[in-house]
This record gives C-alpha cells, structure tokens and sequence, in this order.
C-alpha cells in the first residue's frame, strides 16, 4: 500500500501540533510527511524578530510579536497535557509568562518529539490546487535561498499558517497627513520606544488594551483608546482612557464620534485586528473569514474544507484555548485522513457549520463568558468525534469543565483589576502530579525584567 503523502503548510504551534499527531503514522510508514516554512525557523508568531515590513528574502515578516510581551491570558490554558510546564522547565512558574518562556515550551516539545526532520524551512508555498481528474493536490513551493520553484503532489494539504500576520487597517479621514508615526499592532516591537509620548490606540479588542498597558508601564505620557463600541469599564489608571471611535485627524489633534477631540497625539497606534489571508491557496480554496469570527462559512468544524475534505484548516477561529485547541484539531485532522474517522455526506457538513454559526451569531461582542461556553463545547465536540474512533477509547478525557472554569476567572480579574490580573495564578488543569500555585515574584506592572534567565532563577530558588 502506497502512503499517504500529506503537506503541512507552516511549522508554527499549529503544524507542530500537526506533525506530531501524525509521527506515529509516519512510523508506521503510512504517510509521508512535508512541513514547508517561509520563516528560517520554527515556532510561527512566536518566532519573534525586531524587523518589521520585509526579511532578507523580501518575504513579509510574520511574526506580530514585540520585546516586552507577556501572555495576556493564563498559561494554564494552553499547557500540553503530554508536555506540561512543570516537565520543561523543571520548577512551579506563576501563570503569566513571558513570550521567551513560551515560545521555549512550545519548541521544547518539538525538539524532544524530533520534529525538525519534517521541515523545509526558508520555503514559501506559492500556490495549491487541486486536480479533479487524479483527486491530488499540486503544490508549488519556492526555495528562498535559490530562488528554484517546485511543484509536487499530495494526496491531502492541511494549511496551518495562521492569521495574526496580515494588518487589518481602518481609514480615518486625515491620518494621512498626520505628521507623527502611524503604525499597526503588527509592527509594534516596544513600549520603550513611546515613553513621554501621548499615544492615540485605535481598537479596544486584546491586542489593544495590552499595547496601552505596555505603553503605561514603560512611561508613556498618556494614551487613549479609540473604540467603536462602548468602553467596557476597565478600572484604568490615571494616564490611560477611553473615547469614542475617531472620525478625523488634524494635523496632531483627533476628533471622536461624540464631538471631542485630542490634542498633541505623537503617535497612533492602530489596534485593529488581523485578516484572515491564504494567497497561494486557488481562489475556490481560499478561506475567507471575519475577523473575529469562530465559525467560518466554509469549514466543517472549523477544520475541513466543506466540499473538499482532503483540505483542511488548522487554527482559524479566535481562541482563549489555543494550543490544546490545536492538538484535538490535529488529532481529528490525523484519524480523518488514515480513514479512521467518516465524516458525514457535504450536506450534513454544511448544517452542522450553520448549527455553530447560529450559536456563535447569537452571542453579543463583549459576552466573553459566553463566547467561551462556545468554545469549550467546540473542544467537547472534537473530543466526542475522535472517541468514535475504537483506536481512541484509552484518550483520557480532558477536564473541559475546570478549564472553562479557569478561564471564567480570568476574565472576571481581567475585567475587574485590568492592571493586576497578572498577578493571580491557577491550578494546572492537564497536571495531575505537580499543581503548585506560584505567587507571583514581583508584581508585573513593577516588573521589567522578562529575561528568562531572570526569572526562572527566581522561581528555581522556591523549589
């Protein structure tokens, strides 16, 4: 029996999630595995690098990640249940960590997994198709070092390759002309780069409110966060403040919705989301998603190609729950493709994505603990479906009602006290042997030391 030729599209936590689902298989000399990344290195978003615009291949930079990022939701929510914190690092850690600590851990797993030998890196795919008459994919990819072009065939594609790397830019009237720096979330590699500044954020989703916290706390003058819904409450202090959606810009002043306006604004800072953007995918397979949106048109449970189930989609809807979410898609993506799993007939497909969308559209823009139910009931869903599978009845279940849990309080100490939230520490929920709660060291809004050495020092010391 031939195997399986399976292409991944990018080897960021997706496709890392992607391949190790699939080792075993490969093992077994099922299916042949290739990973193909633009970047030189794995990792995705979390590859961070201080260029922004164009790298030396002039390939878009991918990663949105900057100097001082801490993860703004627990790390407890993304920890692997067969690689926990505990067994990469070796120490109890607080909740909130840096991104050098997560991107160790999420390619700590990879290396001891030997994933490496799947991947082609500095190798960008150019397009895909699919050939109806030999029911195979072509692949054109692009070696960035030679410049040399390849086209091979796959019996399935799975494209991972994320989408918080595509600026999605609102226009307001005048910013054109607006004589200081105007940039994006996505270009943003500092807050040190803005102290004594008065900043204008345009966006008040995550990304926003963690721009404006960073810039505070590294001596930003002020900032103010322009929003088109209405603010939601936070406590914030003296230095930060919301306003309605700007209308215009005049020379260095902004002008809200509401009739106010903002003098002496240095910089603006636009917060406003990311496209959902597969350029080398043919027309009829690009997927084409709101920005914010769970459940997109074209994808049985938020995976397979509607239509043509030989394609799937990794990572594509918003999450509070990212990796482990990554894992069950995979996982499902794995016992699909080796025929383990059926899916249902096309047009079973399409109800069951109009059933989520329904549920999804019912659910209003800032009820959080709602649009969490959702997503955890989508991780019980994914479950569900690979216990179908006789080969997967040993699958110990996930705790999906502590992890909903865990999230809930999150977001109750995310809304009530938006500068401390940090400060609070959970339970491990995938962790049965080492569950310490870690008092946090130093408070985060005093600490500005991210160094990994630092800080695991620190924390080796309460061992």
């Amino acid at each position: 029996m031939s195997k399986l030729r399976i292409a991944i599209i990018g080897a960021g936590p997706c496709g890392l999630s992607q391949l190790l689902a699939f080792k075993q298989a490969e093992q077994e000399q099922r299916v042949e595995l290739i990973c193909f990344e633009r970047q030189s290195d794995w990792g995705g978003l979390w590859n961070y690098t201080s260029q922004i615009g164009i790298d030396v291949h002039g390939e878009p930079i991918h990663s949105s990640m900057y100097r001082q990022l801490w993860a703004n939701n627990p790390k407890e929510s993304i920890e692997f249940a067969d690689y926990t914190f505990y067994d990469h690092f070796g120490c109890f850690l607080p909740s909130y960590l840096p991104r050098a600590f997560i991107y160790d851990y999420l390619t700590g797993r990879a290396k001891v997994n030997n994933l490496r030998r799947f991947i082609r890196f500095n190798t960008a795919v150019r397009h895909v198709d699919f050939n109806d008459e030999k029911k195979e994919f072509n692949v054109d990819v692009e070696d960035l070092n030679t410049g040399s072009i390849e086209c091979t065939n796959f019996d399935r594609v799975i494209v991972a390759t994320g989408h918080y790397n595509v600026s999605n830019m609102t226009h307001i009237d005048g910013v054109d002309q607006f004589p200081g720096r105007v940039l994006h979330s996505h270009e943003f590699r500092g807050a040190d780069e803005f102290v004594g500044l008065n900043l204008l954020i345009i966006g008040s989703s995550f990304s926003g409110i963690d721009i404006a916290l960073q810039c505070y706390k590294f001596g930003a003058q002020s900032v103010t966060i322009s929003s088109r819904r209405e603010p939601i409450g936070f406590k914030w202090p003296a230095g930060i403040k919301d306003a309605p959606m700007v209308v215009r810009i005049e020379g260095r002043t902004a002008h809200f919705k509401d009739g106010s306006s903002l003098e002496n604004i240095n910089a603006i800072i636009f917060c406003t989301g990311y496209r959902h953007s597969y350029p080398f995918m043919t027309k009829r397979f690009q997927l084409h998603s709101g920005i914010t949106e769970f459940v997109p048109s074209n994808l049985y449970k938020s995976i397979f190609w509607v239509d043509q189930p030989y394609l799937a989609y990794l990572g594509t809807p918003r999450q509070f729950f990212s990796f482990p979410v990554f894992d069950l898609q995979a996982a499902l993506v794995r016992d699909v493709f080796l025929g383990h799993i059926k899916l249902p007939e096309q047009v079973q497909r399409q109800a069951d994505v109009n059933k989520w969308q329904t549920r999804e559209k019912s659910i209003g823009p800032t009820d959080f603990s709602a649009m969490l139910d959702l997503q955890t009931d989508y991780m019980r869903d994914m479950f569900d479906l690979l216990r179908t599978y006789d080969g997967n009845q040993s699958l110990s279940k996930p705790d999906f009602d502590k992890a909903n849990h865990v999230m809930k309080k999150f977001l109750e100490n995310f809304l009530t006290d938006i500068v401390h939230y940090r400060d609070i520490s959970f339970e491990s929920i995938v962790d049965t042997k080492n569950k310490k709660i870690v008092q946090v060291c130093k408070p985060w809004i005093e600490n500005m030391d991210d160094s990994m050495e630092n800080l695991l020092s620190d924390y080796r010391k309460k061992l």
